[in-house]
């Protein structure tokens, strides 16, 4: 049993993160109605957690970029061209194995943007997914001894879960999501009338420091790291109300117990 012919650019697009929050809502419905592109979907889950294990990586050492950028010093130098990107004057510069790895090392370069716009873009599906599915919450309480227990064994991770209602930011509940290859606990709140998601994953392999916010699809992203987990809080309120809330998640989570 196979996939729907005309879904498989689409599954792909939903595992990478690559869909907008309508498409990505569609896809997911079509996937809780077919079983051959629900399997087809945790295969591709699959291949690609295999991909990115740990031991599954290998550093390429230092000689053979000094041996590729040494090459394409003596390209230039002997045969001068106009200016094009990286990666096709790597290609159409050198042949065989030279070109092939100096292209991969141009990918390499690049390739972290991509990664992080391909998160943001995840999380900005998965918060607007949580409004338009009624699933917000997994776990509703406004008790942080409920919801901080309640990720436990479900998730690898268990992050602080302060109440901010003092803030401004009452607790609503809590839910399992799925971020950047993990299962992310996404511990919600409120602002008045409008819901913030906070998820939190394991910031291992993708370190970031200080705090980054992102404006994408009319939402709001303030994104930070702390200690070994990765935290972004995604929602439609005003950027400033975000870092807010961002500041008074961390002071208090530091007066939570662990």
């Amino acid at each position: 049993m196979s996939a729907c012919s005309d879904k498989a650019m689409l599954l792909q697009g939903l595992l990478d993160g690559e869909l907008d929050a309508v498409n990505a809502a569609a896809c997911e419905a079509h996937l809780k109605t077919c079983e051959a592109c629900e399997a087809e979907f945790r295969r591709l889950q699959a291949l690609r957690g295999a991909i990115m294990a740990p031991a599954v990586a290998h550093r390429a050492p230092d000689s053979l970029r000094a041996g590729i950028e040494a090459m394409l010093a003596a390209e230039t130098a002997a045969a001068p061209k106009p200016r094009r990107s990286v990666a096709v004057w790597a290609v159409g510069g050198l042949g065989g194995v030279g070109g092939l790895l100096a292209a991969g090392l141009a990918v390499m370069l690049v390739a972290p943007q991509v990664t992080e716009a391909g998160i943001d873009r995840q999380l900005v599906a998965s918060h607007v997914r949580s409004l338009m599915a009624n699933h917000l919450t997994d776990v509703a309480t406004s008790d942080r001894h409920v919801v901080k227990p309640w990720f436990n064994g479900k998730a690898d991770i268990a992050p602080p879960v302060p109440e901010l209602s003092e803030q401004g930011f009452p607790l609503v509940g809590g839910r399992l999501d799925y971020i950047d290859g993990h299962v992310a606990p996404a511990i919600v709140y409120s602002r008045r009338l409008h819901t913030v998601n906070l998820f939190v994953w394991s910031a291992a392999g993708r370190p970031r420091a200080g705090t980054r916010t992102v404006q994408r699809d009319g939402y709001s992203l303030v994104e930070w790291t702390s200690g070994t987990l990765r935290f972004a809080a995604v929602s439609d309120i005003d950027p400033a109300d975000l870092r807010q809330f961002k500041v008074a998640y961390v002071t208090h989570a530091s007066d939570t117990p662990h």
